[in-house]
């Protein structure tokens, strides 16, 4: 039965690839982007204030790499946001619990991994006791990340009337002839009331009880957690991350949501302008045609924090081409994973990169977890992507985009601050490698593809 299994997914998986970025723009790309608030389109005049206060004036390539994404992206801008870093698990999961115990009228949940532990069952509960106050709350869980998740537990939130769906049931006979086993639901999304929202890297497990040594004074703990980074949304933006949520409950034909103001009115709460970006198996590669044009558009820096980092080859060559041009590229991979073969392919492509030019670091101590970039200063994203194939290809995911200068120096801060707790990989001390350590890096390169 797991050979069939196995088989029908590389012969599903087969057929997608990702598309060819060495094709021209696309004609008539507007020189401006288009932005929106919470009431609507907002007119040329009103748009161009707008990006000026994010971008500044002057910033003509910063507004011209906007008109292209939203026409790589088919996303708008939207404004009147407040955006919140929030950082490691006991601050992540605190916000949001907070967020969880003032809500109202709904929650809604999408994560991969829910797990049953003291983390997982306090999150449940708090969920289950919302329920039993009136507000509806809704989960989407992927049924590979909860794999070992008993079936017990999401029956006794069923039971107290919590909305449950399983993304992509295992068993092939749920959805005959619709069977994709190699397609998961990444993403990370919490909407409360549908008035502030979360995203980024952190799911439901007990993996998140302990912070990092990120910002840190402690030099001796037993307990090092893993290294994340979140989001927290106000503002028009939220209604984005809400119809992202319910169009993939949709999707799944498992019933409909009961009737709620899911989509109250938006008033704008703060000044940042982002965009965001969900992407899915055989979509419209969004989210990869984002990334690869801001790293293209670079001129100063590209800053990427990656969990796992295993590109294609035009993505690789962006950031070769960058290096080369003379753009500071750093990337902090890491040097601990969950996942051991994506770990040694990521290492894989050390040996090309370092010889383009391209900084390399390995953050020590800590499990590293977050998905976060920050490009000439101005330019940010977090999200639940990773820099590899199943995330662009194979998983449904889902990033956001935020401009300005004040955000990219929070996102640079942070990102300073966790080279402090790095070692940095040279060419001639890599090249120093045992020849295991070389063929695991073959091996998992080659089978990258399904990683």
């Amino acid at each position: 039965m797991w050979f069939w299994a196995l088989a029908a997914c590389l012969v599903n998986s087969a057929c997608a690839r990702l598309p060819d970025m060495s094709l021209k723009a696309p004609k008539n790309v507007p020189t401006k982007p288009s932005v929106i608030d919470g009431q609507g389109a907002l007119n040329e005049r009103e748009a161009a204030s707008a990006l000026a206060k994010r971008l500044g004036h002057t910033r003509a390539d910063a507004k011209a790499l906007a008109a292209l994404e939203e026409a790589a992206s088919g996303r708008p801008l939207i404004t009147g946001n407040n955006v919140r870093l929030l950082f490691d698990g006991p601050s992540i999961i605190t916000a949001m619990l907070t967020a969880v115990a003032e809500a109202k009228d709904t929650i809604n949940l999408e994560t991969y991994l829910f797990d049953q532990d003291p983390l997982g069952l306090k999150f449940a509960d708090e969920l289950i006791a919302k329920q039993k106050e009136g507000v509806q709350v809704s989960i989407i869980y992927d049924c590979v990340g909860t794999l070992g998740t008993p079936q017990a537990f999401f029956d006794r939130m069923q039971a107290a009337g919590i909305r449950l769906l399983p993304y992509h049931p295992v068993s092939p006979f749920h959805r005959l002839g619709h069977w994709r086993i190699n397609n998961r639901d990444h993403r990370k999304i919490l909407v409360v009331d549908g008035r502030v929202a979360f995203t980024g890297g952190v799911n439901i497990t007990a993996a998140y009880s302990s912070s990092s040594l990120f910002r840190s004074h402690a030099k001796n703990r037993t307990s090092v957690g893993w290294r994340e980074t979140h989001i927290q949304i106000e503002g028009p933006a939220v209604t984005a991350l809400q119809w992202l949520f319910l169009d993939n409950w949709a999707s799944q034909k498992e019933g409909v949501l009961p009737d709620r103001d899911y989509f109250p009115q938006q008033p704008a709460v703060g000044n940042k302008v982002v965009r965001v970006l969900g992407s899915q198996p055989g979509g419209g590669y969004e989210i990869y045609k984002t990334y690869f044009l801001a790293i293209q558009s670079a001129t100063k820096s590209i800053h990427i924090t990656a969990a796992y980092f295993a590109p294609d080859v035009q993505l690789l060559r962006a950031l070769a081409d960058a290096a080369r041009r003379g753009v500071d590229v750093k990337l902090i991979l890491p040097s601990i994973s969950d996942g051991g073969p994506i770990l040694y392919a990521g290492q894989s492509f050390y040996t090309q990169m370092l010889k383009a030019g391209i900084s390399v670091y390995e953050l020590k101590t800590s499990v590293l977890h977050a998905k976060t970039a920050v490009i000439d200063g101005s330019w940010s994203t977090v999200g639940s992507t990773n820099l590899d194939m199943r995330s662009f290809l194979h998983n449904k995911e889902v990033n956001v985009v935020v401009l300005g200068n004040d955000f990219g120096r929070e996102m640079e801060s942070a990102f300073q601050d966790d080279l402090k707790d790095t070692n940095r990989i040279t060419l001639e001390q890599w090249k120093q490698r045992p020849l295991a350590q070389r063929l695991k890096e073959w091996l998992s390169r080659l089978f990258s593809y399904w990683l």
